[in-house]
């Protein structure tokens, strides 16, 4: 039997904040959709609707300026945005990135520095661990930072950077003790995005997430203060890992939206679209799809939700069920948006309809903040 504890609830004031942001998603960020994909082009404008609406403020509390309604909060905010765009919802899914290991390992001065101009949508961050020869292992980190009295220098490339060339700061993780072992002896910075020595360098062409840019951020003999430094001394990893338990949620929330948005599409598509005399959804072949994607959808939905309210309540078991929740919503995004294609047929293989750019946006998910073969393990471990 499931202990009362275990339960979640969304109060009354987050369900109508909810529909605020579910119309704003339909209104203004859907029709925008399809030419920010085609375009390439970061959407400046959605960015600064999301901070007029507070929604940029709901990866923060309100002694930061933010709205202070927690995980479950942020991650319905996400969902609904990913519905109609998933580009779109990674600017808000990168501001809490960007921002959690400030708001969980940082001093009070760097949370009062950073946090309450993130709150308002003033100042965007990005988060900065992978690299060209370290993604799923950072222990096989190159990038590195050298103390010289009341400054480290830093050196070094990252790669598949989130927010790249926005971002008025990057939280970085550098090499600082070479002979301390395997991911240790690793720390991490705030590199402001204006220090001598840091450039941007190429951006990746993608198969999806188009609206966001995604590239190599280089540091040459980068300096920052001794006091940007976040946590302990070669205790980064902890920083990374701690900051990816609770982030990886953001991106099974943008997953399950992408489903979501696929199936409500599809649903829609098959009450209009007639073969043989009659709307396609009378036919059980059509009828078992969609009645497949939107249980999987919902099964997601409880996952997920399930482990948003872990956080909030700070449970031990936190790391296990984010890495459960981005490992089944966003194979479910892809198995939902695969079916939504063969459901519209001719027309979901074409622009012209959104869930052929709903599939290709769905496979990063399975990918990026730990790839799904890495969930595997965590969720494993945690078994022993």
């Amino acid at each position: 039997m499931t202990a009362l504890a275990d339960l979640y609830t969304i109060p009354e004031e987050h369900l109508d904040f909810r529909a605020t942001i579910r119309q704003i998603a339909r209104e203004r960020i859907a029709p925008r959709a399809a030419e920010i994909d085609e375009r390439g082009e970061y959407p400046h404008d959605l960015r600064k609707l999301l901070s007029e609406q507070d929604i940029l403020g709901l990866p923060f509390d309100t002694e930061h300026g933010g709205t202070g309604t927690g995980t479950l909060m942020l991650n319905i905010a996400i969902e609904e945005i990913s519905k109609a765009c998933a580009s779109t919802a990674l600017i808000l899914m990168v501001h809490e990135l960007g921002t959690l290991p400030i708001k969980l390992f940082g001093t009070q001065e760097q949370q009062q520095r950073f946090l309450p101009r993130c709150a308002t949508g003033e100042w965007s961050p990005a988060f900065a661990l992978s690299e060209p020869d370290a993604g799923s292992d950072p222990g096989g980190m190159l990038t590195r930072a050298v103390c010289e009295g009341d400054e480290w220098v830093i050196d070094g490339a990252k790669n598949w950077i989130t927010n790249i060339g926005i971002a008025d700061f990057y939280i970085v993780f550098a090499v600082t003790d070479r002979e301390a072992g395997h991911s240790r002896g690793i720390t991490a910075f705030v590199v402001e995005a204006d220090r001598p020595g840091f450039s941007v360098g190429k951006l990746e062409r993608k198969l999806g997430m188009r609206g966001s840019p995604t590239g190599q951020p280089v540091f040459d003999d980068v300096r920052v203060p001794v006091h940007n430094v976040i946590g302990e001394v070669n205790a980064g990893f902890k920083v990374a890992m701690a900051t990816l338990d609770r982030s990886r949620l953001g991106v099974a929330a943008q997953a399950l939206g992408i489903a979501q948005g696929a199936t409500d599409y599809a649903a829609g598509y098959a009450r209009e679209r007639r073969q043989f005399g009659q709307p396609i959804n009378v036919f059980q072949a059509i009828q078992f799809k969609l009645a497949d994607m939107e249980t999987q959808c919902a099964a997601g939905r409880e996952l997920l939700y399930q482990a948003c309210a872990k956080v909030d309540r700070q449970d031990a078991d936190v790391g296990k069920y984010s890495a459960m929740a981005k490992l089944f919503c966003s194979d479910v995004a892809m198995r939902a948006t695969v079916e939504a294609v063969q459901v519209l047929g001719g027309y979901g293989y074409v622009k012209d309809y959104p869930v052929e750019r709903m599939l290709r946006d769905a496979k990063l998910t399975q990918i990026y903040e730990g790839t799904n073969e890495i969930q595997r393990l965590v969720i494993a471990r945690s078994m022993r």
